[in-house]
């Protein structure tokens, strides 16, 4: 980093030192997360004392340019390409959703076209189209179908989770379903804590509703622990963000002694836990999930049918504590006023004549072969490094060894292959060499030629 000092100059050198600095992030367009010089290496080379370069920094983290995390140094904060605090994620996901090429998206979040099994959705849709005329063309109630919520009773109890079908509120997605609970539960200024690598877009929700967001690290069996002890010495939290199984980006499930630990320090700590189980049906054998073990009393659980069923066909729903049950359906009135009954209604068919349960059986036990031949495709071919091998679901947490990890980005170029930035899957945005990747994509031929190179 070269900076012009005015040495003889009335402005003191840590103030010339914070302007030079921003000014250099933003000359070489630095991304959110990008490390900058340590204490010693900018003093030693700008020729100044460690003293100025100290204050310097401690004026940059205060006026929110920079991120300092003991240990590891100082780190961009200032999203380069978007004055909005949640800009990187938006252009990332524009990366992802706005391609018009025909490059192979291996680091997408859903499952390729040709897999969708659309006989039995056209047949629940033609027969609900001839039948059902109300669903077709009338507004829905607001709570959501109650044949659907019945359904879904059975659905959890089969996970044991036992609730009332009156604590089910249907929604329009998960997405929809995670707005809905931060508009009741959060206000500005809150702190709520997710995962780390995490969901990308649930952290732009957040950033948009005024919260404070704070990383609590992922490991293999689920959160880490300690670190969630350590964090709790100094943050309230209103809220704890999980994905307990096939976990995005990184495939691991939660563990039974992780999720009591959790559970305790929840009431400990007196914060509620959002439990995401989006991918619960490529799952073959049902593990642990937070919901069951806690019977709904801190934990609000959500899942959706868009990833298994339809990416277009949006169905999602809510199981909360009672008392939470008529503060959300109050809430979907005034933003979207009921659900999509034709949607639910189709849902409610192939539910109800098993369509659905033989389609998601069939993926998951796709998705589990497709899984175990990834993980022989990077760890004995490829020779990359992966976070933990996952039993199944759609991803795999990644990076190359050695020299290629520099050339990522540009080896996947040249195989027509798009990966997903990695950054997106943290909180603050930071660097990091892995990648998540999907393994429904893994055996494409440019996929195929791509781990080839390595």
């Amino acid at each position: 980093m070269k900076l012009i000092l005015d040495r003889e100059g009335s402005t003191p050198l840590p103030r010339q030192l914070e302007t030079g600095i921003v000014e250099w992030i933003d000359q070489h367009n630095l991304a959110s997360g990008s490390r900058l010089p340590s204490i010693r290496q900018l003093a030693g080379t700008l020729g100044v004392s460690r003293n100025a370069v100290i204050e310097a920094y401690e004026r940059l983290v205060a006026s929110g340019h920079v991120r300092a995390k003991p240990g590891s140094g100082f780190f961009v904060t200032t999203p380069s390409r978007d004055a909005s605090p949640f800009g990187e994620i938006t252009n990332g996901l524009w990366g992802l959703f706005n391609q018009q090429d025909e490059a192979l998206n291996l680091g997408c979040g859903w499952l390729p076209s040709h897999w969708r099994e659309s006989s039995e959705l056209t047949y629940a849709v033609r027969q609900v189209t001839r039948t059902d005329r109300s669903a077709l063309l009338d507004y829905g109630t607001p709570h959501g179908s109650p044949h659907l919520r019945a359904l879904l009773q059975e659905r959890l109890r089969a996970l044991a989770i036992h609730v009332n079908a009156q604590q089910i509120v249907t929604t329009a997605s998960g997405s929809h379903a995670l707005d809905l609970l931060l508009r009741l539960l959060v206000k500005p200024g809150d702190t709520v804590f997710v995962e780390s690598p995490g969901y990308y877009n649930l952290f732009g929700l957040l950033h948009l509703h005024g919260v404070r967001v704070v990383g609590v690290p992922r490991l293999a069996d689920g959160p880490d622990i300690e670190h969630l002890q350590t964090l709790l010495e100094t943050h309230r939290p209103t809220l704890f963000y999980i994905n307990s199984v096939f976990h995005n980006p990184t495939g691991s499930t939660l563990s039974p002694s992780v999720a009591h630990q959790l559970l305790r320090l929840a009431e400990r700590h007196d914060f509620k836990l959002i439990e995401d189980d989006i991918y619960a049906d490529f799952q073959s054998t049902p593990s642990t999930r937070l919901a069951s073990l806690d019977g709904l009393n801190r934990v609000i659980y959500l899942g959706s049918f868009s990833k298994s069923l339809s990416a277009s066909l949006r169905v999602g729903f809510i199981a909360a504590p009672p008392a939470l049950v008529q503060p959300l359906v109050s809430i979907k009135m005034l933003t979207s006023i009921v659900g999509a009954p034709f949607a639910e209604a189709v849902v409610a068919l192939m539910l109800e004549n098993g369509s659905y349960r033989r389609l998601t059986e069939r993926l998951a036990t796709r998705l589990e072969r497709y899984m175990g031949e990834a993980i022989q495709l990077l760890l004995h071919q490829a020779r990359w490094e992966i976070f933990t091998a996952p039993t199944g679901g759609m991803f795999v947490w990644a990076k190359p060894a050695g020299k290629h990890r520099t050339r990522l980005d540009e080896l996947a170029r040249d195989h027509d292959i798009l990966l997903s930035p990695g950054q997106l899957f943290y909180p603050d945005q930071e660097t990091t060499p892995w990648r998540r990747l999907n393994v429904a994509y893994m055996k494409d031929a440019r996929a195929l030629r791509f781990f080839q190179a390595f």
